[in-house]
């Protein structure tokens, strides 16, 4: 009995954030330097004639659309790619950024930049994936143990990463034709989002999100012992090996997206767990639309909080998400 209240209670919170990212969405492509009707927005989304004028039609579908929706992308990756890090590593401070896995996938992504505009289309998410998985390689070396102490772990993420962030200043120090290009892109930023990045970004993650949804009943076991995974008819090895591919290809694919945005996978599945009272590894596609309409909403605060000038959305999600993590921090200093 209790089961299925704890099912249908995740089943309301999944349709809920489903309504919350409907709703961002429509306050996100309605609002910036152009004011779109809602009304006449969502006509035209539905595929009515007589909903904008065609000036505001092109700057819904040409502009604002591409880009809110590539920012939905990129928060349903983050934040789903944080929960299965955090169930992998038993860690419930582990974060794609935290764990040097962006910085990583951001060396590789600059690596792409740096070959040419036809590379670049080419090479970015493959780059990016090499950066990541190399990554998490080294700090899974670094801190010794998948299961390392909490601040050990952090500890080989800040290294990798700095590691990761030095080579890729000394490329772009050695390449200034295109610095401005690529450290606006490192600060976090979906300015030049259109409809073919929207296409491969979808498409690649469609592959990772697919893989961790098909998987997330199981990622549960891996909160366990191996001794009792096993007991339970699991292959935690396995299991472990294609968690961290997936999460990191859904890393890397934000990563070339969008350049290095952090806290999305700290903050929301820790909200998830929250609502829940458990582990979010069920729950993933709740993860996936809540971390979709908060980058939307960071969005929407980058673009308007400064206009017409206009915020790197990275800087959006620090100052929402450092403050957290120190929280969390704190919490678990006390708790010890």
């Amino acid at each position: 009995m209790k089961n299925n209240s704890s099912k249908i209670w995740s089943w309301r919170v999944t349709a809920g954030f489903g309504i919350v990212l409907a709703l961002a969405l429509l306050v996100a492509v309605s609002i910036g330097p152009v004011s779109l009707n809602p009304i006449g927005v969502f006509k035209t989304l539905l595929g009515f004639h007589d909903g904008l004028s065609p000036t505001d039609q092109i700057i819904l579908l040409q502009i604002r659309l591409p880009r809110v929706l590539l920012a939905g992308l990129v928060g349903a990756a983050l934040s789903t790619s944080g929960a299965v890090y955090q169930t992998v590593f038993r860690n419930p401070l582990a974060d794609p950024y935290l764990l040097g896995v962006a910085s990583g996938a951001g060396l590789g992504a600059t690596i792409a930049m740096l070959g040419g505009q036809q590379l670049t289309h080419v090479a970015l998410p493959v780059f990016a994936f090499a950066g990541g998985v190399l990554a998490v390689a080294a700090t899974f070396l670094v801190s010794g143990s998948f299961y390392a102490d909490p601040r050990t772990l952090l500890l080989a993420g800040i290294a990798v990463g700095s590691f990761a962030t030095a080579a890729q200043t000394y490329l772009f120090q050695s390449h200034s034709a295109v610095l401005r290009t690529v450290y606006s892109w490192i600060l976090g930023q979906l300015t030049v989002a259109d409809w073919p990045t929207v296409g491969w970004t979808a498409f690649y993650l469609a592959v990772s999100l697919g893989v961790l949804f098909g998987i997330a009943k199981r990622l549960d076991g891996l909160l366990l012992s191996d001794e009792e995974a096993h007991s339970l008819g699991l292959r935690p090895n396995r299991l472990r090996i294609a968690a961290l591919v997936a999460a990191t290809l859904a890393t890397a694919t934000a990563v070339a997206a969008s350049g290095l945005i952090g806290f999305v996978g700290l903050v929301v599945p820790h909200l998830i767990r929250g609502l829940l009272g458990r582990a979010t590894n069920r729950a993933l596609p709740a993860v996936a639309l809540a971390g979709a309409a908060f980058l939307m909403v960071a969005d929407l605060g980058a673009r308007t909080l400064l206009a017409p000038a206009e915020l790197p959305i990275g800087v959006i999600t620090a100052f929402v998400g450092a403050p957290f993590f120190l929280f969390l921090l704190r919490s678990r200093s006390v708790q010890r």
